[in-house]
This record gives C-alpha cells, sequence and structure tokens, in this order.
C-alpha cells in the first residue's frame, strides 16, 4: 500500500462483501440520519479571529481586499470561510471512512475545464486546501454552498432542500454505481461536456439547452490566446503584462530595483526547478519557452493576500504565449482535524491531491519551493493561468437549473471520492433509501444560518475598525 493512500488501510486485502459490511458497521458509530445535527459549541471561535489567523501570513496591503469581498455577501463569505467551516465539521458526527478531498468542495468550484486531449470536461477545479479525510465533509460544504447560493436567489425553503436532495442523491447513486465497476473502469470515468448534453438534453427546455452551449463557447474561448490578448501588450517593442493594480501589479512596479531583481531571479529560477516536478515529455516542451514578464495577480476570495504570480513565457517568438500561475501553497485548513499531509511541501500535498481526485489535469500542474525577499522558504504549485475554464453564474439559476447543476457536482464528487476512498464501503454506507439526502437537506440549513452569523460578525468588525475592508 502507498505511505499516502488516502484510505489509511489497503483494499487489496479486503473482499468487496467485508467492504460493504465496513459501510454498513459505520452506520452505527454515525447514522445516516445523525449528519442533519448541527449545533455550534459554546466556545466556538470567533469566525473573524480565524479569518486574522490566516491573513497574518499573508501579504499585508491585500488583506483589506479579501475582507472587502467575504463581506459583500453571504455565499462571498462562505467562499473564503473554508478554516471556520473546517472546524465545525470536525464536531459533527463521522463515519470514519476516508478518501481524497477537495477541502473546499463549494458549488462555484465545479466547473468546465480542459483536457490535455483539448476536450471540454466538467470537475473540480479548486484543490488548495485538499487532504484525506472524512468523505462527508466535502459533500457537507456543497450541500451548505448551495443552500446559501439559494438562499441569495431567493428560493423558497422546499425549492432549497430539493436542490440539495437533488445533489446529495446523485452523488450517492453514483457511488453505488461506481461501487459495481472495476478499478480501471472507475478512474478512467469522466464527464464530458458533449456528452453532458446528451445526457441532459430530455430534461432541458430551449433556454437551457442555448445556455450550456454559451457556457461551453465561452470557456473554449478563455484560453492562452485570450489572456495574452486581455493581460499583455507591447512596450517598446516587447510584450509585456499589462498591469491593473491593486488586482495585478508587474514586479518592475512592486519592489525597488535591488529587491526586484533578487525576486525576479527566483521566480524565474522557481519555473525551471518545478519543471522537475513534471513528466518528462512535459519538462521538454516547458524548456522550450523562456521567461518574458512576471506580475503579482489577486485571485479568488478565500486566496486574496497568498503570493500568487503569473509568469509570461514566450515559445518561438513574441506570438507564442504561455502563461503560467504560481500559488502560494499553505497547510490544509483541514489538517488540524484530518491530520497532516505525508507530503515533502504543501505544493506537492496540492498537486498530488488534485491529479488523484480530477479526471485529468493540467498538463503543466507541478510545484516547487521558493524564497522571498524576507528570506522566508515557501511552497508553491504551478498551472497554466487559464486554459479553458468556464465558472458557473449562480446568481442566474433558477431552483431547477441549480438542482440540475448540483446533480452534476454531486455525481463528480463521487467520482472523485471513487477513485480515493473506498466507494463499496461509502456506497454501503448511503444505502439505497434518502436518509443521507434528507439528512444533508437539514444540516445545509442550519449550516446556512451559521454562516449568515459570521457574515455579519465580519461586517460588524469592518465598521468597528476591527479589521480593514477595501473594494476591489
Amino acid at each position: 500500500m502507498s505511505e499516502h493512500s488516502p484510505t489509511g488501510h489497503d483494499l487489496r486485502h479486503r473482499t468487496p462483501k467485508e467492504r460493504a459490511a465496513l459501510g454498513k458497521a459505520a452506520r452505527s458509530a454515525a447514522p445516516r440520519s445523525a449528519h442533519a445535527e448541527f449545533t455550534p459549541p459554546p466556545k466556538r471561535t470567533d469566525p473573524v479571529d480565524v479569518i486574522e489567523t490566516q491573513s497574518a501570513k499573508r501579504v499585508p496591503e491585500l488583506v483589506p481586499i479579501r475582507y472587502g469581498r467575504m463581506s459583500e455577501s453571504p455565499f462571498r463569505f462562505y467562499r473564503g470561510a473554508a478554516a471556520i467551516m473546517a472546524a465545525d465539521l470536525a464536531d459533527t458526527p463521522r463515519t470514519g471512512i476516508r478518501a481524497q478531498l477537495c477541502g473546499d468542495a463549494h458549488m462555484l468550484n465545479f466547473r468546465l475545464l480542459a483536457s490535455p486531449e483539448r476536450r471540454l470536461m466538467f470537475d473540480i477545479n479548486d484543490f488548495d486546501e485538499t487532504l484525506p479525510g472524512p468523505w462527508e465533509w466535502d459533500v457537507k460544504r456543497l450541500s451548505a454552498s448551495l443552500v446559501i447560493a439559494g438562499r441569495a436567489n431567493g428560493f423558497s425553503s422546499t425549492e432549497r432542500a430539493s436542490v440539495v436532495r437533488a445533489a446529495v442523491r446523485s452523488y450517492r447513486e453514483r457511488m453505488r454505481s461506481f461501487a459495481g465497476l472495476g478499478n480501471l473502469d472507475v478512474w478512467y470515468t469522466r464527464f464530458e461536456a458533449d456528452e453532458m448534453q446528451e445526457q441532459f438534453a430530455p430534461v432541458l427546455g430551449a433556454k437551457d439547452r442555448d445556455r450550456w452551449e454559451r457556457a461551453r463557447e465561452r470557456a473554449r474561448a478563455h484560453d492562452t490566446v485570450q489572456v495574452f490578448d486581455k493581460l499583455t501588450r507591447v512596450v517598446d517593442g516587447k510584450r509585456r503584462i499589462a498591469p491593473d493594480p491593486p488586482l495585478l501589479v508587474r514586479l518592475e512596479d512592486l519592489l525597488p530595483e535591488a529587491e526586484r531583481g533578487q525576486l525576479e531571479k527566483e521566480i524565474s529560477r522557481l519555473i525551471e526547478r518545478y519543471g522537475h516536478s513534471l513528466q518528462s515529455d512535459r519538462r521538454f516542451l516547458l524548456e522550450s519557452y523562456r521567461v518574458a514578464d512576471i506580475a503579482r495577480k489577486v485571485v479568488g476570495v478565500g486566496s486574496v493576500g497568498t503570493r500568487c504570480w503569473i509568469v509570461l513565457l514566450l515559445g518561438k517568438d513574441d506570438e507564442d504565449p504561455l502563461f503560467l500561475q504560481a500559488k502560494e501553497a499553505d497547510e490544509s485548513v483541514l489538517a488540524p482535524y484530518a491530520g497532516g499531509a505525508a507530503f515533502r511541501t504543501q505544493g506537492e500535498r496540492v498537486v498530488n491531491g488534485q491529479r488523484l481526485m480530477q479526471a485529468t489535469s493540467d498538463i503543466f500542474l507541478g510545484w516547487e519551493r521558493a524564497q522571498g525577499i524576507d528570506g522566508r522558504r515557501r511552497d508553491f504549485y504551478v498551472r497554466q493561468l487559464r486554459d479553458w475554464k468556464g465558472i458557473a453564474v449562480a446568481e442566474t439559476m433558477s431552483p431547477q437549473q441549480m438542482a440540475l447543476f448540483g446533480e452534476l457536482c454531486g455525481a463528480t464528487l463521487a467520482r472523485a471520492h471513487a477513485r480515493s476512498g473506498d466507494r463499496i464501503a461509502i456506497a454501503a454506507y448511503l444505502g439505497g433509501s434518502d436518509v443521507f439526502d434528507r439528512a444533508l437537506a437539514t444540516f445545509a440549513e442550519l449550516y446556512a444560518d451559521q454562516n449568515e452569523k459570521d457574515h455579519q460578525a465580519l461586517v460588524d468588525a469592518i465598521e468597528a475598525g476591527r479589521v480593514p475592508a477595501e473594494a476591489a
């Protein structure tokens, strides 16, 4: 058994019958209906304290942007509050069955992505918090995100419950299907956009089919060429990244010349050294490019303030670009509750978790360490900045559309967990009834209530001057 096995035990020496028995036995320790429970402990940590603790490690001048984005709405807050929920999930019932977790499986971290074969796929996108842990934690984070988004859209409680139950039912039924498949069949399963359109065509109206087609077209348009046109310009005859402060700042505008030169060399070395984490053929391709420019980029909501560099590389000429993103990787928010990573660096943890959970990953996905101008060595993972990515717009979804999207997310999450966890045990635990589905619909409402209180706590902290906030 690999030392990095997410399950924590060797499945090769257990029969399917024994694995199913393990899953059913887990119902004694954690009844399926018990997952409806969520009661915050009396001494629950102040949510603003949790966010401030994270911010202490981040770029100080960017932290107010993070607070500003998280304060905009309960849903935006939730996207940045994975650390808060990780602590809350630690006190909920556990099945004892582990899998590789996304760690931040909210609905907008599922999206359209490109495969190396240039096929458009639907998969999980964000793995900053990936770590082995209780599989149900990912399902709960997805479920709560659907309720929070549904509340923002004005859905009734009945509509929100239907959305969550559709997503969890999809997870449960897909896991049951995967339990009956061979290991290779599970590994090769992927959700391609073209096949998904055919599968859901009978339940989609004309408007929804048009919406899906537009989403596919937008995703395909979000490629290296589009980024190149949008983020660069020619300066003195040379192609350079176009600044958009404070969200995008070129390295030469960020630091004095002496420090800039030091950091520029270190980031260039990072790109060179990280190639050793790639397959040899992909490393050969990377080495055909040269670094042309570097800039600091603000990304996401929860990630704001982490060190994130975009690197423009050029190939045969100035019109042959490759954009890479080198993003700081810190310890997973799950680590205090699920156990630490078994890898040498946090970047390696992210990359290996992503490769294990995704059906297919970016060919330039890798990791390395780099030293900052403060002398501290930090872990990074590297990937293409944008490659056929399409994100859902939750604000425009109807209850029916969100339920359908939730089904896609649930099926995708089941496939990811089935690759790394004991799919037979998980399927046996879930069973054929909707007990778990209904329990998570209740949990999601309770957690959405807590999330609204936590969001208000941040808003109050900003108004009181406890933490600074900036719109950007």
